[in-house]
C-alpha cells in the first residue's frame, strides 16, 4: 500500500477537486495521509490566480526535486507552465485540470513504465471533463463542495485562469442536485455552490442562465441545509437578478453575495475588458441590500493594473468607504505569461504597496463598523467547523463568522448565540 500526502492552493474548486482525488485514490486501495514524511507520493493540486501563490507553488516544486518521493503536479498550473515545471523538477509527473479523474491512471502507467513524453502529453490535453457525482473525502463533512461548471464566457485581459479552464462548461443540473442530494444523506449541513462565474450556469447550452432554476431545486431538497453561492461576475447579473432575489428569500439561504469588482473605475475595467461599469455594480449591490439589510458583501480589486492612475486608485477608495464590503479579496497586480496584460509596463512595487495598503486600511475600518451592528444581538447560527479544543466556528444567517466555546458534539447543530465581541472579519457569541 502507497501513501498519499496532497497539498492544495486556490479557491473553494480547487479544495472539491483535492476532495475528489482523495476519493479515487482510496477507492483504489492507496492511503491518504497529512503526514508528507511518511507519503509515497505527495500531490500538489496548484493555483495560478495570484503571482505570490504562484511563485510560492514553484519554488515548492523545486524544493520537491530533492526528494526520492514520487512527485505529481495537478490544478491549474501544469496547463499553463509545463515546460517550466519540468525545468523546475524534471521527475515530476503531470495531471491538467481537466484530467482529475485520471489520477489514477497516471500513477499507474508511471509504476508500469508507460509513462513516455507522448504519453505524458495526453494527460494536459484539451477536454472537458465533469467533476460530478464522483467518489470524494471531504475535508470537513458538514460542508459539501459542489461545483457546477468549469471555465468561463470571460476573456479578462489579466486571467491566467482561463488560459488553464478554457470556455463555459456548465455540468447537468439533474447530476448536480444529485450529488448535493448524496452530500446531505451523509451528514452535510452546509453547501457550497463553486464555480468560476455561478451568474452564467448553463448560458452555453440553453442560450439563457440557468442558476435560478438549479437553485430552486437545490433548495427544494428535503433536508435541514443552509446554502452559500459563490462567486457571480457582474456583467451577466443583471438579466437574473430579480429571481435570484426571490431565491435569495429561502431561509436555507446564506444572505451573503460574492461579486468581484476588480476595480472601481470604469477606465480601468474597460482596459481589463470586464464589460460592465461601476453604475451597474452599485445598483446590484442596492437591490440586494434592499431586500436584505444586514446582507454580507464580499468582493475582488486587485490594485495597481498597469493603466492605473491616482484618480482610478482613489476611486476604489470611495468604492471600499462606500459600500463597505464585509469581505475584501485585494491582489497587487502582477503578469501573467501569455495574457494580454503581460506586455504592459508595471507601476512601482512602491506604488502597489502604497495603494494596496491604503485600500486594506479602508476595508479594517468600514468592515468593523458593520459588525457593530450585531453587538448584543441574539443571532441564529450554524456551527460547522472545530477551530481548537473548545473553540468552534459557526456562521449566521448572513455568513458572518461566529466563534464560540464548546466542544466538538456542537458541529452541525443549530444555536442560539449572544453577540459579546466583534472582530473586523468575525463575531464573538455567547450560547444561550
Amino acid at each position: 500500500m502507497k501513501y498519499i500526502y496532497i497539498e492544495t492552493y486556490g479557491c473553494s474548486a480547487n479544495q472539491n477537486n483535492s476532495e475528489i482525488l482523495k476519493g479515487l485514490l482510496t477507492q483504489s486501495n492507496y492511503q491518504i495521509t497529512n503526514n508528507q514524511d511518511i507519503a509515497d507520493i505527495i500531490i500538489l493540486n496548484t493555483c495560478i490566480v495570484k503571482g505570490k501563490t504562484e511563485n510560492k507553488i514553484k519554488r515548492r516544486i523545486q524544493d520537491l526535486s530533492k526528494t526520492k518521493k514520487l512527485i505529481v503536479i495537478t490544478g491549474c498550473m501544469p496547463e499553463t507552465d509545463a515546460e517550466q515545471i519540468k525545468k523546475l523538477n524534471p521527475k515530476a509527473l503531470l495531471l491538467g485540470v481537466k484530467h482529475i479523474k485520471e489520477i489514477t491512471k497516471l500513477i499507474k502507467d508511471y509504476y508500469e513504465g508507460n509513462l513516455d513524453k507522448e504519453k505524458q502529453k495526453e494527460y494536459l490535453e484539451k477536454k472537458d471533463e465533469l467533476k460530478i457525482l464522483l467518489p470524494k473525502i471531504p475535508s470537513n463533512k458538514l460542508i459539501s463542495i459542489t461545483q457546477i461548471s468549469e471555465g468561463c464566457l470571460g476573456n479578462c485581459t489579466y486571467c491566467k485562469t482561463k488560459l488553464a479552464k478554457g470556455h463555459l462548461n456548465s455540468y447537468p443540473l439533474e447530476d448536480i442536485v444529485k450529488s448535493i442530494e448524496n452530500d446531505l444523506q451523509s451528514g452535510a449541513k452546509e453547501v457550497w455552490i463553486t464555480s468560476q462565474d455561478n451568474t452564467v450556469y448553463g448560458i452555453e447550452k440553453y442560450k439563457e442562465p440557468k442558476l435560478p432554476e438549479l437553485l430552486k431545486k437545490i433548495l427544494n431538497l428535503k433536508h435541514r441545509f443552509k446554502l452559500r453561492l459563490g462567486m457571480m461576475n457582474p456583467n451577466n447579473l443583471p438579466q437574473i437578478i430579480n429571481p435570484l432575489i426571490q431565491t435569495y428569500k429561502n431561509p436555507k439561504m446564506y444572505k451573503f453575495l460574492h461579486i468581484p469588482i476588480q476595480s472601481a473605475d470604469n477606465k480601468i475595467l474597460k482596459d481589463m475588458n470586464r464589460n460592465y461599469n461601476i453604475k451597474s455594480i452599485q445598483e446590484i449591490i442596492s437591490k440586494f441590500k434592499k431586500e436584505f439589510p444586514n446582507i454580507t458583501i464580499a468582493t475582488d480589486i486587485i490594485t495597481g493594473y498597469p493603466t492605473e492612475s491616482q484618480k482610478s486608485h482613489k476611486n476604489n477608495l470611495e468604492f471600499i468607504n462606500t459600500i463597505k464590503p464585509d469581505v475584501f479579496n485585494l491582489s497587487k497586480f502582477s503578469k501573467h505569461k501569455g495574457t494580454k496584460a503581460e506586455k504592459l509596463k508595471e507601476l512601482p512595487i512602491k506604488t502597489l504597496n502604497k495603494r494596496a495598503t491604503e485600500l486594506m486600511s479602508a476595508h479594517r475600518k468600514t468592515a468593523l463598523e458593520n459588525k457593530k451592528k450585531f453587538l448584543n444581538q441574539t443571532l441564529k447560527v450554524l456551527v460547522n467547523k472545530n477551530l481548537s479544543n473548545n473553540l468552534l466556528e459557526a456562521r449566521d444567517e448572513n455568513y458572518n463568522i461566529v466563534l464560540i466555546n464548546g466542544n466538538k458534539n456542537l458541529l452541525g447543530k443549530i444555536l442560539e448565540v449572544k453577540i459579546k465581541g466583534i472582530g473586523v472579519h468575525h463575531l464573538i457569541g455567547e450560547i444561550i
